[in-house]
């Protein structure tokens, strides 16, 4: 019930103010974006990759309004891109990036996004690794899609991912199972209207389990967003049964949540990935994993009454 509330918040000036001036809101902030910048997140790079984890990074930011922006977005990523080189990690550090962040609403949002993220795609495979394009809400994917394919003619290895919450997906799933795609399925974010997504998480739960079986049935290299136990448990009987190895699906949490059972599947051998976000611009991406997760909303009123 929290969830559609929290998520209208997260477009609001007027929360984002008072969020932000809390002076409980930067130690739990802390807990899912462990730093603002480049030199503050190459340690937690180390410090993951270290333990046997694997890495997708996002530099954190939606709101563009200028053209100006989405080309220091790109900057940015480039500047996380030349410090990944040093570390010579290969596909163990990937990147995510939102097309919004690179100009996707503005006029001519479409070419400007992919003149932007294209850079970014052919840094990421100079120096061995890739670039997943996230989903945003429902209105945005087709533009998404068509850049994705595009980008994939020169770097197939480009990744997206898809919403089991919308009505749509599992055709592009099926589109999307194809020989050398990498395909991150999650649940969905965003609030979508009654026309066109799930409401209800039972439906959303089983759409997620057709939908991956058809990923894990197919060519291409499922990618498993979810931190829910049974979930992924499903996941490992269903790649089991298409006779998968464990080097041909892996799992993606995101930084700060469930952080052992991160450590878990590396152990059992699962290639297992932490979705860490980084940057100046968190508010948007930190109302969602409230919004995702009503442990995250108790864990934030939590530690407000305790400061208090």
């Amino acid at each position: 019930m929290l969830g559609p509330v929290i998520l209208a918040a997260s477009r609001s000036d007027r929360m984002r103010r008072l969020i932000s001036a809390a002076p409980v809101t930067k130690q739990v902030v802390d807990r899912f974006i462990p730093g603002e910048t480049v030199d503050e997140i190459v340690p937690v790079v180390r410090e993951l990759t270290g333990r046997g984890l694997e890495l997708t990074m996002d530099v954190v930011g939606e709101d563009i309004t200028r053209p100006e922006q989405a080309a220091a977005a790109r900057d940015a990523y480039l500047e996380l891109i030349d410090r990944l080189e040093k570390l010579e990690l290969g596909t163990r550090a990937e990147m995510s990036v939102k097309l919004s962040m690179f100009g996707q609403a503005l006029e001519d949002g479409h070419e400007l996004a992919l003149k932007n993220v294209r850079p970014v795609v052919e840094a990421a495979a100079a120096i061995g690794t890739t670039v997943t394009l996230d989903a945003e809400d429902h209105t945005t994917l087709d533009s998404m899609f068509a850049i994705h394919e595009e980008l994939r003619k020169d770097h197939p290895q480009t990744g997206c991912v898809i919403q089991a919450y919308l009505f749509r997906t599992e055709a592009d799933a099926r589109r999307l199972a194809a020989v050398g795609s990498r395909v991150r399925l999650v649940k969905g974010a965003y609030k979508e209207p009654t026309e066109v997504a799930y409401q209800q998480k039972h439906e959303i739960d089983k759409a997620y389990v057709r939908i991956l079986k058809v990923l894990m049935e197919g060519d291409g290299y499922p990618m498993i967003g979810s931190h829910d136990p049974r979930l992924i448990s499903i996941a490992q009987e269903l790649a089991r049964r298409a006779g998968r190895k464990l080097d041909e699906y892996e799992f993606q949490m995101l930084y700060g949540i469930r952080s052992d059972e991160h450590l878990r599947l590396a152990a059992e051998g699962h290639r297992m990935r932490v979705y860490t976000a980084y940057g100046t611009d968190w508010y948007g991406y930190f109302m969602r994993r409230l919004a995702e997760k009503p442990a995250n909303l108790l864990f934030f009123a939590r530690s407000t009454l305790t400061k208090g």
